[in-house]
Protein backbone atom coordinates (compact mmCIF):
# COMPACT_ATOMS: atom_id res chain seq x y z
CA UNK A 1 0.00 0.00 0.00
CA UNK A 2 0.69 3.33 -0.84
CA UNK A 3 2.26 4.86 2.92
CA UNK A 4 3.65 8.32 1.87
CA UNK A 5 3.81 10.86 -0.93
CA UNK A 6 6.50 13.78 -0.98
CA UNK A 7 5.79 16.46 -3.61
CA UNK A 8 8.50 19.04 -4.45
CA UNK A 9 8.38 22.24 -7.14
CA UNK A 10 5.82 20.79 -9.00
CA UNK A 11 2.78 22.34 -10.92
CA UNK A 12 1.47 24.41 -8.35
CA UNK A 13 2.90 22.61 -5.56
CA UNK A 14 6.27 23.94 -3.94
CA UNK A 15 6.47 21.58 -1.15
CA UNK A 16 3.69 18.86 -0.04
CA UNK A 17 3.74 15.68 1.99
CA UNK A 18 1.33 13.24 2.86
CA UNK A 19 0.69 10.54 5.26
CA UNK A 20 -1.92 7.12 3.71
CA UNK A 21 -3.28 4.64 6.25
CA UNK A 22 -4.88 1.54 4.90
CA UNK A 23 -8.72 1.31 4.19
CA UNK A 24 -10.70 4.05 2.48
CA UNK A 25 -9.46 7.38 2.25
CA UNK A 26 -11.30 9.94 0.74
CA UNK A 27 -9.88 13.30 -1.04
CA UNK A 28 -11.71 16.32 -1.47
CA UNK A 29 -11.46 19.89 -2.33
CA UNK A 30 -13.21 22.45 -4.70
CA UNK A 31 -12.61 22.25 -8.55
CA UNK A 32 -9.52 23.96 -9.91
CA UNK A 33 -7.67 23.32 -6.88
CA UNK A 34 -4.99 20.69 -7.74
CA UNK A 35 -6.21 17.45 -7.27
CA UNK A 36 -5.91 16.33 -10.80
CA UNK A 37 -1.46 17.15 -9.97
CA UNK A 38 -1.51 14.53 -7.14
CA UNK A 39 -2.44 11.89 -9.53
CA UNK A 40 0.26 13.30 -11.94
CA UNK A 41 2.77 13.57 -9.18
CA UNK A 42 2.22 10.02 -8.97
CA UNK A 43 1.77 9.00 -12.13
CA UNK A 44 5.28 10.74 -12.62
CA UNK A 45 7.00 8.93 -9.75
CA UNK A 46 5.79 5.55 -11.05
CA UNK A 47 7.42 6.34 -14.29
CA UNK A 48 5.33 8.71 -16.32
CA UNK A 49 6.99 10.69 -19.37
CA UNK A 50 7.93 14.28 -17.86
CA UNK A 51 8.79 17.84 -18.91
CA UNK A 52 10.08 20.88 -17.77
CA UNK A 53 6.63 23.05 -17.71
CA UNK A 54 5.74 20.83 -15.06
CA UNK A 55 8.45 22.71 -12.45
CA UNK A 56 7.02 25.71 -10.12
CA UNK A 57 10.45 27.53 -10.19
CA UNK A 58 12.12 26.40 -13.40
CA UNK A 59 15.64 26.97 -11.66
CA UNK A 60 15.05 23.91 -9.01
CA UNK A 61 15.24 20.28 -9.98
CA UNK A 62 11.47 18.95 -8.58
CA UNK A 63 11.55 15.28 -6.74
CA UNK A 64 8.79 13.32 -5.96
CA UNK A 65 8.89 10.38 -3.77
CA UNK A 66 6.84 7.88 -2.56
CA UNK A 67 7.15 4.99 -0.43
CA UNK A 68 5.06 1.58 -0.57
CA UNK A 69 4.47 -1.36 2.07
CA UNK A 70 5.29 -4.01 -0.12
CA UNK A 71 5.47 -6.82 2.12
CA UNK A 72 2.07 -8.57 0.90
CA UNK A 73 2.79 -8.36 -3.25
CA UNK A 74 5.29 -11.11 -3.38
CA UNK A 75 7.84 -9.24 -5.35
CA UNK A 76 10.76 -10.78 -3.70
CA UNK A 77 11.67 -12.35 -7.43
CA UNK A 78 11.24 -8.85 -9.28
CA UNK A 79 13.85 -6.59 -7.20
CA UNK A 80 15.80 -10.41 -7.83
CA UNK A 81 15.72 -10.19 -11.55
CA UNK A 82 16.11 -6.11 -11.58
CA UNK A 83 19.09 -6.46 -9.48
CA UNK A 84 17.58 -4.19 -6.70
CA UNK A 85 18.00 -4.14 -3.17
CA UNK A 86 14.40 -5.22 -1.34
CA UNK A 87 12.33 -3.57 1.19
CA UNK A 88 9.08 -4.23 2.65
CA UNK A 89 8.84 -0.28 3.06
CA UNK A 90 10.27 0.50 -0.74
CA UNK A 91 11.31 4.04 -1.88
CA UNK A 92 10.57 5.13 -4.87
CA UNK A 93 11.78 8.63 -6.07
CA UNK A 94 12.22 10.55 -9.38
CA UNK A 95 13.60 13.65 -10.10
CA UNK A 96 13.48 15.92 -13.09
CA UNK A 97 16.23 18.71 -13.88
CA UNK A 98 15.72 21.96 -14.66
CA UNK A 99 18.03 21.06 -17.83
CA UNK A 100 14.79 18.40 -18.85
CA UNK A 101 16.96 14.86 -17.73
CA UNK A 102 15.09 12.97 -15.07
CA UNK A 103 16.63 10.19 -12.85
CA UNK A 104 14.23 7.92 -11.22
CA UNK A 105 15.56 5.51 -7.96
CA UNK A 106 14.32 2.01 -6.35
CA UNK A 107 15.76 2.45 -2.31
CA UNK A 108 18.55 4.53 -4.03
CA UNK A 109 19.32 2.31 -6.70
CA UNK A 110 19.05 4.04 -10.27
CA UNK A 111 16.79 2.34 -12.03
CA UNK A 112 15.05 2.84 -15.97
CA UNK A 113 11.83 4.38 -16.55
CA UNK A 114 10.58 1.05 -17.64
CA UNK A 115 11.33 -0.36 -15.02
CA UNK A 116 9.38 1.95 -12.84
CA UNK A 117 6.37 1.01 -15.08
CA UNK A 118 6.44 -2.53 -14.27
CA UNK A 119 6.86 -2.78 -11.11
CA UNK A 120 3.81 0.54 -11.11
CA UNK A 121 1.78 -2.22 -12.17
CA UNK A 122 2.04 -3.94 -9.31
CA UNK A 123 1.79 -1.61 -7.04
CA UNK A 124 -1.16 0.98 -7.95
CA UNK A 125 -4.01 0.62 -10.03
CA UNK A 126 -5.43 4.48 -11.25
CA UNK A 127 -9.03 4.83 -12.73
CA UNK A 128 -10.37 7.37 -14.17
CA UNK A 129 -13.96 7.92 -15.63
CA UNK A 130 -11.79 8.35 -18.96
CA UNK A 131 -10.95 4.86 -18.17
CA UNK A 132 -13.78 3.11 -18.86
CA UNK A 133 -12.94 1.71 -22.19
CA UNK A 134 -11.04 -0.46 -19.96
CA UNK A 135 -14.25 -2.41 -19.45
CA UNK A 136 -14.56 -3.68 -23.62
CA UNK A 137 -10.52 -4.97 -23.50
CA UNK A 138 -10.90 -8.92 -23.36
CA UNK A 139 -8.34 -9.02 -21.16
CA UNK A 140 -9.99 -6.81 -18.58
CA UNK A 141 -13.07 -9.01 -18.86
CA UNK A 142 -11.20 -12.13 -18.60
CA UNK A 143 -9.49 -10.99 -15.57
CA UNK A 144 -12.90 -10.42 -14.04
CA UNK A 145 -14.26 -13.82 -14.98
CA UNK A 146 -11.13 -15.88 -13.64
CA UNK A 147 -11.33 -13.68 -10.43
CA UNK A 148 -14.83 -15.62 -10.27
CA UNK A 149 -13.73 -18.59 -11.21
CA UNK A 150 -10.49 -18.78 -9.17
CA UNK A 151 -8.57 -19.67 -12.31
CA UNK A 152 -5.29 -17.72 -10.97
CA UNK A 153 -2.85 -21.03 -10.19
CA UNK A 154 -3.93 -22.73 -13.59
CA UNK A 155 -3.37 -19.51 -15.71
CA UNK A 156 -0.19 -19.30 -14.15
CA UNK A 157 0.65 -22.55 -15.07
CA UNK A 158 -0.84 -22.00 -19.02
CA UNK A 159 0.88 -18.91 -19.32
CA UNK A 160 4.54 -20.23 -18.63
CA UNK A 161 4.00 -22.74 -20.75
CA UNK A 162 2.14 -20.43 -23.67
CA UNK A 163 5.34 -18.50 -23.86
CA UNK A 164 7.59 -21.70 -24.34
CA UNK A 165 5.40 -22.94 -26.88
CA UNK A 166 5.29 -19.45 -28.72
CA UNK A 167 9.66 -19.65 -28.62
CA UNK A 168 9.00 -22.91 -29.67
CA UNK A 169 6.92 -22.29 -32.48
CA UNK A 170 8.47 -19.15 -33.54
CA UNK A 171 11.97 -21.33 -33.50
CA UNK A 172 10.41 -23.98 -35.95
CA UNK A 173 9.57 -21.23 -38.00
CA UNK A 174 13.00 -19.89 -37.97
CA UNK A 175 14.31 -23.57 -38.74
CA UNK A 176 12.13 -23.73 -41.56
CA UNK A 177 13.10 -20.82 -43.23
CA UNK A 178 16.94 -21.63 -42.71
CA UNK A 179 16.69 -25.16 -43.81
CA UNK A 180 14.41 -23.76 -47.14
CA UNK A 181 17.36 -21.49 -47.67
CA UNK A 182 20.38 -23.91 -47.04
CA UNK A 183 18.48 -26.46 -48.96
CA UNK A 184 18.53 -24.06 -51.93
CA UNK A 185 22.47 -23.79 -51.22
CA UNK A 186 23.22 -27.43 -50.18
CA UNK A 187 25.11 -28.65 -53.44
CA UNK A 188 27.47 -25.44 -53.38
CA UNK A 189 27.79 -25.96 -49.31
CA UNK A 190 28.89 -29.45 -50.00
CA UNK A 191 31.01 -28.92 -52.49
CA UNK A 192 32.73 -25.91 -49.96
CA UNK A 193 32.87 -28.38 -47.34
CA UNK A 194 34.38 -31.42 -49.46
CA UNK A 195 37.40 -29.08 -50.80
CA UNK A 196 37.64 -27.88 -46.73
CA UNK A 197 37.70 -31.70 -45.75
CA UNK A 198 40.23 -32.81 -48.37
CA UNK A 199 42.54 -30.09 -47.93
CA UNK A 200 43.01 -31.27 -44.18
CA UNK A 201 44.42 -28.49 -42.92
CA UNK A 202 45.17 -28.75 -39.19
CA UNK A 203 45.84 -26.38 -36.16
CA UNK A 204 49.09 -24.68 -36.86
CA UNK A 205 49.89 -26.25 -39.86
CA UNK A 206 50.26 -22.62 -41.77
CA UNK A 207 53.49 -21.78 -39.69
CA UNK A 208 55.37 -24.97 -39.97
CA UNK A 209 54.75 -24.76 -44.19
CA UNK A 210 55.70 -21.00 -44.23
CA UNK A 211 58.53 -21.97 -42.41
CA UNK A 212 59.91 -24.76 -44.29
CA UNK A 213 59.24 -23.27 -47.49
CA UNK A 214 61.35 -20.12 -45.94
CA UNK A 215 64.29 -22.60 -45.03
CA UNK A 216 64.30 -24.23 -48.25
CA UNK A 217 64.50 -21.25 -49.87
CA UNK A 218 67.88 -20.27 -48.43
CA UNK A 219 69.27 -23.91 -48.31
CA UNK A 220 72.56 -22.61 -49.49
CA UNK A 221 72.80 -19.99 -47.73
CA UNK A 222 72.52 -22.17 -44.76
CA UNK A 223 75.06 -24.70 -46.08
CA UNK A 224 77.90 -22.18 -46.18
CA UNK A 225 76.90 -20.54 -43.03
CA UNK A 226 77.20 -24.23 -41.17
CA UNK A 227 79.98 -25.63 -42.63
CA UNK A 228 81.78 -22.24 -42.50
CA UNK A 229 81.13 -22.55 -38.68
CA UNK A 230 81.90 -26.16 -38.59
CA UNK A 231 85.45 -25.01 -40.04
CA UNK A 232 85.76 -22.41 -37.54
CA UNK A 233 85.20 -25.18 -34.14
CA UNK A 234 87.03 -28.15 -35.71
CA UNK A 235 90.42 -26.61 -37.45
CA UNK A 236 93.43 -28.56 -36.55
CA UNK A 237 95.18 -25.54 -36.48
CA UNK A 238 92.93 -22.27 -35.83
CA UNK A 239 90.18 -24.09 -34.82
CA UNK A 240 88.07 -23.00 -31.59
CA UNK A 241 88.39 -26.56 -29.86
CA UNK A 242 92.14 -26.14 -30.55
CA UNK A 243 92.55 -23.04 -29.09
CA UNK A 244 90.38 -23.93 -25.63
CA UNK A 245 92.13 -27.11 -25.80
CA UNK A 246 96.01 -24.82 -25.51
CA UNK A 247 94.23 -22.24 -22.86
CA UNK A 248 92.81 -25.46 -20.98
CA UNK A 249 95.97 -26.65 -21.02
CA UNK A 250 97.93 -23.66 -20.34
CA UNK A 251 95.73 -23.63 -16.89
CA UNK A 252 95.83 -27.18 -16.16
CA UNK A 253 99.73 -26.37 -15.28
CA UNK A 254 99.12 -23.71 -13.10
CA UNK A 255 96.06 -24.29 -11.20
CA UNK A 256 97.67 -25.67 -7.96
CA UNK A 257 99.43 -22.33 -7.41
CA UNK A 258 96.33 -20.18 -6.95
CA UNK A 259 92.59 -20.63 -6.18
CA UNK A 260 91.94 -17.77 -8.95
CA UNK A 261 93.76 -20.55 -11.16
CA UNK A 262 92.09 -23.31 -10.40
CA UNK A 263 88.62 -21.18 -11.48
CA UNK A 264 89.24 -20.31 -14.71
CA UNK A 265 90.61 -23.68 -15.47
CA UNK A 266 87.49 -25.17 -14.50
CA UNK A 267 85.67 -22.65 -16.58
CA UNK A 268 87.45 -23.38 -19.82
CA UNK A 269 87.43 -27.26 -19.07
CA UNK A 270 83.23 -26.43 -18.94
CA UNK A 271 83.27 -24.06 -21.77
CA UNK A 272 85.33 -27.20 -23.98
CA UNK A 273 82.63 -29.46 -22.98
CA UNK A 274 79.97 -27.17 -24.54
CA UNK A 275 82.11 -26.57 -27.48
CA UNK A 276 82.34 -30.25 -27.97
CA UNK A 277 78.35 -30.78 -27.71
CA UNK A 278 77.84 -27.60 -30.37
CA UNK A 279 80.54 -29.32 -32.90
CA UNK A 280 78.62 -32.73 -33.27
CA UNK A 281 75.39 -30.69 -33.00
CA UNK A 282 76.46 -28.15 -36.52
CA UNK A 283 77.84 -31.64 -38.16
CA UNK A 284 74.35 -33.37 -37.62
CA UNK A 285 72.74 -30.09 -38.76
CA UNK A 286 74.88 -30.35 -41.84
CA UNK A 287 73.96 -33.78 -42.64
CA UNK A 288 70.16 -32.68 -42.61
CA UNK A 289 70.69 -29.69 -45.02
CA UNK A 290 68.95 -31.23 -48.21
CA UNK A 291 67.19 -29.06 -51.25
CA UNK A 292 65.21 -31.32 -53.51
CA UNK A 293 63.53 -29.60 -55.77
CA UNK A 294 59.46 -31.17 -56.40
CA UNK A 295 59.95 -31.44 -52.05
CA UNK A 296 59.91 -27.51 -52.32
CA UNK A 297 57.45 -27.69 -54.98
CA UNK A 298 55.37 -29.42 -52.71
CA UNK A 299 55.21 -27.31 -50.16
CA UNK A 300 55.21 -24.22 -52.01
CA UNK A 301 51.57 -26.09 -53.87
CA UNK A 302 49.87 -27.04 -50.31
CA UNK A 303 50.92 -23.43 -48.74
CA UNK A 304 49.56 -21.71 -52.05
CA UNK A 305 46.10 -23.82 -51.89
CA UNK A 306 45.99 -22.84 -47.93
CA UNK A 307 46.18 -19.13 -48.64
CA UNK A 308 43.51 -19.49 -51.72
CA UNK A 309 40.95 -21.32 -49.25
CA UNK A 310 41.72 -18.11 -47.24
CA UNK A 311 40.84 -15.82 -49.67
CA UNK A 312 38.11 -17.60 -50.86
CA UNK A 313 36.40 -18.23 -47.08
CA UNK A 314 37.46 -14.57 -46.00
CA UNK A 315 39.49 -15.45 -43.47
CA UNK A 316 43.79 -15.45 -42.72
CA UNK A 317 44.45 -18.47 -40.74
CA UNK A 318 43.37 -21.77 -39.76
CA UNK A 319 41.83 -21.48 -36.65
CA UNK A 320 38.85 -19.35 -38.92
CA UNK A 321 39.40 -21.90 -41.63
CA UNK A 322 38.36 -25.09 -39.40
CA UNK A 323 35.51 -22.74 -37.94
CA UNK A 324 34.02 -22.11 -41.13
CA UNK A 325 34.30 -25.97 -42.10
CA UNK A 326 32.26 -26.79 -38.62
CA UNK A 327 29.65 -24.39 -39.94
CA UNK A 328 29.29 -25.94 -43.49
CA UNK A 329 29.13 -29.66 -41.81
CA UNK A 330 26.23 -28.29 -40.05
CA UNK A 331 24.50 -26.79 -42.75
CA UNK A 332 24.57 -29.74 -44.95
CA UNK A 333 24.08 -32.21 -41.64
CA UNK A 334 21.22 -30.07 -41.31
CA UNK A 335 19.97 -30.80 -44.56
CA UNK A 336 20.52 -34.38 -45.21
CA UNK A 337 19.36 -34.65 -41.69
CA UNK A 338 16.01 -32.52 -42.01
CA UNK A 339 13.43 -34.43 -41.75
CA UNK A 340 14.43 -35.98 -38.94
CA UNK A 341 15.60 -32.15 -37.05
CA UNK A 342 11.70 -31.02 -38.27
CA UNK A 343 10.60 -33.93 -37.01
CA UNK A 344 11.72 -33.61 -33.39
CA UNK A 345 11.01 -30.16 -33.66
CA UNK A 346 7.35 -30.45 -34.14
CA UNK A 347 7.19 -33.33 -31.72
CA UNK A 348 8.27 -31.12 -29.19
CA UNK A 349 5.99 -28.24 -30.28
CA UNK A 350 3.16 -30.65 -30.53
CA UNK A 351 3.71 -32.29 -26.98
CA UNK A 352 3.49 -28.84 -25.33
CA UNK A 353 0.61 -27.94 -27.48
CA UNK A 354 -1.36 -31.10 -25.65
CA UNK A 355 -0.54 -29.68 -21.89
CA UNK A 356 -1.55 -26.69 -23.40
CA UNK A 357 -5.00 -27.82 -24.27
CA UNK A 358 -5.20 -29.80 -20.94
CA UNK A 359 -4.96 -27.06 -18.95
CA UNK A 360 -6.92 -24.61 -21.42
CA UNK A 361 -9.50 -27.22 -21.11
CA UNK A 362 -9.57 -26.80 -17.51
CA UNK A 363 -9.84 -23.42 -17.37
CA UNK A 364 -12.82 -23.25 -19.58
CA UNK A 365 -14.68 -25.78 -17.58
CA UNK A 366 -14.11 -23.18 -14.40
CA UNK A 367 -15.05 -20.57 -16.26
CA UNK A 368 -18.19 -22.08 -17.90
CA UNK A 369 -19.48 -23.04 -13.82
CA UNK A 370 -18.42 -19.37 -12.40
CA UNK A 371 -20.64 -17.10 -15.61
CA UNK A 372 -24.16 -17.92 -14.28
CA UNK A 373 -22.70 -16.87 -10.67
CA UNK A 374 -20.60 -13.67 -12.11
CA UNK A 375 -23.81 -12.55 -13.85
CA UNK A 376 -25.91 -12.48 -10.53
CA UNK A 377 -23.04 -11.03 -8.59
CA UNK A 378 -22.82 -8.35 -11.11
CA UNK A 379 -26.13 -7.58 -11.50
CA UNK A 380 -27.03 -7.94 -7.63
CA UNK A 381 -24.36 -4.54 -7.70
CA UNK A 382 -25.71 -2.73 -10.42
CA UNK A 383 -29.08 -2.89 -9.20
CA UNK A 384 -27.81 -1.63 -6.23
CA UNK A 385 -26.18 1.07 -8.32
CA UNK A 386 -29.82 2.40 -9.60
CA UNK A 387 -29.49 -0.17 -12.26
CA UNK A 388 -33.02 -1.98 -11.57
CA UNK A 389 -33.39 -3.24 -15.23
CA UNK A 390 -30.30 -4.31 -16.03
CA UNK A 391 -28.98 -7.52 -17.62
CA UNK A 392 -25.49 -9.16 -18.23
CA UNK A 393 -24.76 -12.18 -20.56
CA UNK A 394 -21.72 -13.55 -20.75
CA UNK A 395 -20.89 -15.61 -23.91
CA UNK A 396 -17.37 -17.79 -23.28
CA UNK A 397 -16.71 -19.60 -26.93
CA UNK A 398 -13.87 -22.19 -27.56
CA UNK A 399 -11.46 -21.26 -30.06
CA UNK A 400 -8.79 -23.23 -32.22
CA UNK A 401 -6.11 -20.66 -31.40
CA UNK A 402 -4.52 -20.61 -27.70
CA UNK A 403 -3.78 -16.97 -26.58
CA UNK A 404 -2.20 -15.75 -23.51
CA UNK A 405 -5.99 -16.19 -21.71
CA UNK A 406 -6.44 -19.85 -23.21
CA UNK A 407 -8.52 -21.04 -25.99
CA UNK A 408 -11.60 -18.91 -25.26
CA UNK A 409 -12.92 -16.16 -26.56
CA UNK A 410 -14.81 -13.92 -24.55
CA UNK A 411 -18.19 -11.30 -24.60
CA UNK A 412 -19.86 -9.25 -22.10
CA UNK A 413 -22.92 -8.10 -23.25
CA UNK A 414 -25.18 -5.77 -21.29
CA UNK A 415 -27.90 -3.73 -21.36
CA UNK A 416 -29.18 -1.38 -18.80
CA UNK A 417 -33.09 -0.99 -20.22
CA UNK A 418 -36.05 -3.26 -19.65
CA UNK A 419 -36.43 -5.20 -22.65
CA UNK A 420 -33.13 -4.08 -24.25
CA UNK A 421 -30.87 -5.53 -26.77
CA UNK A 422 -28.26 -7.18 -25.04
CA UNK A 423 -24.93 -5.25 -26.58
CA UNK A 424 -20.71 -4.70 -25.83
CA UNK A 425 -20.50 -2.55 -22.99
CA UNK A 426 -19.09 0.49 -24.96
CA UNK A 427 -22.05 0.50 -27.58
CA UNK A 428 -24.86 0.58 -25.04
CA UNK A 429 -24.00 2.10 -21.77
CA UNK A 430 -23.72 5.65 -20.83
CA UNK A 431 -21.41 7.45 -19.64
CA UNK A 432 -22.67 7.50 -15.71
CA UNK A 433 -23.57 3.56 -16.39
CA UNK A 434 -19.71 2.68 -17.29
CA UNK A 435 -18.71 4.45 -14.03
CA UNK A 436 -20.89 2.25 -12.11
CA UNK A 437 -20.41 -0.52 -14.17
CA UNK A 438 -16.71 -0.63 -13.44
CA UNK A 439 -17.31 -0.23 -9.64
CA UNK A 440 -18.99 -3.06 -10.14
CA UNK A 441 -16.49 -4.94 -11.88
CA UNK A 442 -13.19 -3.85 -9.37
CA UNK A 443 -15.41 -4.76 -6.64
CA UNK A 444 -16.00 -8.44 -7.97
CA UNK A 445 -12.10 -8.34 -8.83
CA UNK A 446 -10.99 -7.00 -5.17
CA UNK A 447 -13.26 -9.73 -3.32
CA UNK A 448 -11.68 -12.87 -4.96
CA UNK A 449 -8.00 -11.75 -6.16
CA UNK A 450 -5.14 -9.88 -4.32
CA UNK A 451 -5.15 -6.02 -5.98
CA UNK A 452 -2.50 -3.28 -5.55
CA UNK A 453 -3.98 -0.02 -4.21
CA UNK A 454 -6.66 1.55 -6.46
CA UNK A 455 -7.39 4.91 -7.04
CA UNK A 456 -10.56 6.12 -8.13
CA UNK A 457 -10.39 9.53 -9.81
CA UNK A 458 -14.22 10.84 -9.56
CA UNK A 459 -15.05 7.59 -10.57
CA UNK A 460 -19.10 8.99 -8.86
CA UNK A 461 -18.98 11.52 -11.22
CA UNK A 462 -22.94 12.22 -12.68
CA UNK A 463 -24.17 9.85 -9.59
CA UNK A 464 -25.89 11.27 -6.56
CA UNK A 465 -28.35 10.49 -3.65
CA UNK A 466 -28.81 7.02 -3.00
CA UNK A 467 -26.65 5.90 -5.29
CA UNK A 468 -23.64 7.52 -3.89
CA UNK A 469 -24.08 6.02 -0.50
CA UNK A 470 -24.35 1.90 -2.68
CA UNK A 471 -21.11 3.42 -4.23
CA UNK A 472 -19.63 4.33 -1.10
CA UNK A 473 -20.77 0.99 0.48
CA UNK A 474 -18.95 -0.60 -2.44
CA UNK A 475 -15.53 0.94 -1.59
CA UNK A 476 -15.47 0.54 1.59
CA UNK A 477 -16.35 -3.32 1.48
CA UNK A 478 -13.36 -3.44 -1.21
CA UNK A 479 -10.68 -1.23 1.66
CA UNK A 480 -11.67 -4.34 4.54
CA UNK A 481 -9.01 -6.24 1.85
CA UNK A 482 -7.05 -3.23 0.21
CA UNK A 483 -6.33 0.32 0.43
CA UNK A 484 -9.05 2.51 -1.77
CA UNK A 485 -8.05 6.29 -2.68
CA UNK A 486 -11.07 8.05 -3.59
CA UNK A 487 -11.31 11.58 -5.49
CA UNK A 488 -14.55 12.86 -4.84
CA UNK A 489 -17.08 15.45 -5.11
CA UNK A 490 -19.77 13.40 -2.75
CA UNK A 491 -20.26 14.09 0.31
CA UNK A 492 -21.59 10.55 0.45
CA UNK A 493 -18.25 9.30 -0.66
CA UNK A 494 -16.32 11.70 1.13
CA UNK A 495 -17.96 10.77 4.48
CA UNK A 496 -17.21 6.47 4.33
CA UNK A 497 -13.29 7.24 4.30
CA UNK A 498 -11.47 6.06 7.17
CA UNK A 499 -9.04 9.36 6.24
CA UNK A 500 -10.11 12.27 4.96
CA UNK A 501 -7.63 14.65 2.82
CA UNK A 502 -8.44 18.07 1.20
CA UNK A 503 -6.62 19.78 -1.20
CA UNK A 504 -6.34 23.61 -1.35
CA UNK A 505 -4.92 26.54 -3.07
CA UNK A 506 -3.04 29.37 -1.28
CA UNK A 507 -1.66 32.16 -2.56
CA UNK A 508 2.17 32.42 -1.44
CA UNK A 509 4.57 34.70 -2.62
CA UNK A 510 2.46 36.23 -5.03
CA UNK A 511 1.26 32.95 -6.94
CA UNK A 512 -1.32 30.43 -6.32
CA UNK A 513 0.10 27.43 -5.00
CA UNK A 514 -1.56 23.71 -4.18
CA UNK A 515 -1.34 21.88 -0.98
CA UNK A 516 -3.02 19.48 0.89
CA UNK A 517 -3.57 18.26 4.98
CA UNK A 518 -5.39 15.59 6.78
CA UNK A 519 -8.74 16.83 8.62
CA UNK A 520 -9.90 16.63 11.97
CA UNK A 521 -13.25 14.79 12.56
CA UNK A 522 -14.46 18.75 13.52
CA UNK A 523 -12.49 19.49 9.70
CA UNK A 524 -14.31 17.13 8.06
CA UNK A 525 -17.81 18.17 9.47
CA UNK A 526 -17.04 21.66 8.25
CA UNK A 527 -15.92 20.19 4.64
CA UNK A 528 -18.51 18.14 4.27
CA UNK A 529 -21.28 20.62 4.89
CA UNK A 530 -20.19 22.95 2.51
CA UNK A 531 -19.92 20.45 -0.06
CA UNK A 532 -23.75 19.54 1.02
CA UNK A 533 -24.90 23.16 0.96
CA UNK A 534 -22.29 25.48 -0.48
CA UNK A 535 -19.56 28.35 1.61
CA UNK A 536 -22.75 29.63 3.80
CA UNK A 537 -22.85 26.30 5.95
CA UNK A 538 -26.51 25.39 7.78
CA UNK A 539 -27.30 23.78 10.77
CA UNK A 540 -29.12 21.02 8.77
CA UNK A 541 -26.22 20.70 6.67
CA UNK A 542 -24.19 20.03 9.67
CA UNK A 543 -26.51 18.19 11.33
CA UNK A 544 -26.44 15.69 7.34
CA UNK A 545 -22.58 15.75 7.64
CA UNK A 546 -22.69 14.04 11.10
CA UNK A 547 -24.91 12.15 10.02
CA UNK A 548 -22.85 10.93 7.29
CA UNK A 549 -19.84 10.62 9.36
CA UNK A 550 -21.84 8.55 11.76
Amino acid sequence: MLTKLNIQNYALIENLSIDFSSGLTTITGETGAGKSILLGGLGLVLGKRADTNTLLDTAKKCIIEAEFAITQYNLHSFFEKQDLDYDDNTIIRRELLPSGKSRAFINDTPVRLEVLTKLKNQLIDVHSQHQTLQLSDTNFQFEILDARADTTKYLYDFRKKYKIYKQLQADLNQLKETLKKEVQQHDYHLFLFDELEASNFKKGEQEVLEATVEKMNNVELIQQNLSASYQYISSDETGVLQQLQQLKNNFEKIQSFDKSYQEIYQRLLSIHIEFDDIEAEISNLIEQVSFIPNELNQYNDRLQTLYNLFQKHGVNQIDDLLAVQESLSEKVSRVVNSDNVLARNEKELQNIKQELFKLATKISKKRKASIKILENDLLAIVQELGMPYAQFSIVLNPTEIFNENGIDSLQFLFTANKGGRLGEIKQVASGGELSRLMLAFKSIIAKYSQLPTIIFDEIDTGVSGEIAIKMASIMEQMAQKMQVVSITHLPQIAAIGTQQLKVYKQEKKQQSQTNIKLLSKEERIIEIAEMLGGKTITETALNHAKQLLG
